[in-house]
């Protein structure tokens, strides 16, 4: 039997751009509001900024000796299906994974990865990127990068400068022509209330939480979580975020945390990818439900 989904707004005309890190974050960040806005007609670009070559391969049932020498077509492979799945158009930034820094003192980044690279380098590429797809509405990692990997602040840093300057005609002028989006958010899908209220609902049910020794460790951070100023119900599509997750077989195992938690279970108790509006140059009054709030295809 088909899946049906709550009718959502009209957002014909409407443009979204996301930028990340690396392939797979797309699917594990705002997927199911990708999935939900692309059914309602926006038009989403993900831009990656690296090709995710030095990831480590974290499904056990993929850390095959053939997989390993051909990583970066691999993950490319995975990016096109994942791309499909959710409904977007995707383009790569063309740098080079900086790897996960491991030890203590932690290594240098290797030279010519994605977190060394000249800030003003990385910002025009993602500048003609903006001003050739013209998004009303860009996403980020906050300055944390999510987490503290190299590749992930870096995105930060580069998609908060060329939201900056994609719209001023003095800078990079070769990059096209100028185009300011109109709404800047961070993501904050992984916040502690969250993971909090589906660590009780799993325990209600008299399941074990994959969340228990996180959450154990993890310092309470009131005023970091009273960043979330948009929360944009899209539980329907969970299943559509679930099937672009299992397209990056080398990152994700069907068998891990990131399915551990039943859907039905997530629909119910957090039905909500959460974001943080940082910058709107329209008029938007937070809480908000919707990316698009105060924003018109002609606007």
């Amino acid at each position: 039997m088909p899946t049906t989904h709550a009718p959502v707004p009209d957002r014909s005309g409407l443009r979204l751009m996301h930028v990340h890190a690396h392939p797979d974050d797309e699917s594990s960040k705002g997927a199911a509001s990708t999935a939900m806005y692309v059914a309602a007609g926006a038009d989403v670009r993900v831009v990656t900024c690296t090709g995710g070559e030095r990831g480590s391969i974290l499904n056990p049932k993929m850390d095959r000796p053939d997989i390993l020498a051909n990583i970066t077509e691999v993950r490319r492979q995975e990016m096109e299906r994942a791309r499909d799945i959710l409904g977007i158009s995707q383009s790569w930034l063309g740098f080079i994974d900086s790897g996960w820094p491991d030890g203590d003192p932690k290594p240098p980044l290797p030279e010519g990865c994605f977190g060394l690279v000249p800030l003003d380098e990385a910002t025009e590429r993602l500048v003609r990127q903006v001003r050739e797809f013209r998004p009303h509405v860009m996403t980020t990692y906050d300055e944390r990068g999510g987490y503290p990997h190299p590749d992930h602040i870096r995105c930060h840093e580069v998609s908060v400068a060329a939201f900056e300057a994609a719209g001023d005609p003095e800078r990079f002028p070769d990059a096209g022509e100028p185009w300011q989006p109109l709404k800047l958010y961070y993501h904050h899908s992984f916040n502690r209330p969250r993971m909090e209220a589906l660590h009780e609902a799993m325990l209600a049910h008299g399941l074990e939480s994959p969340w228990a020794e996180r959450l154990a460790e993890w310092k309470p951070e009131p005023e970091w979580d009273a960043r979330i100023t948009t929360r944009v119900p899209c539980g329907d599509f969970f299943g559509v975020r679930d099937q672009a997750l299992l397209a990056h077989a080398t990152q994700i195992d069907p068998d891990g945390f990131w399915f551990a938690i039943p859907r039905e279970l997530q629909q119910e108790v957090w039905p909500t990818e959460d974001y943080e509006l940082v910058v709107s140059h329209v008029p938007s009054t937070v809480p908000e439900d919707d990316l698009f709030a105060g924003v018109t295809p002609d606007a």
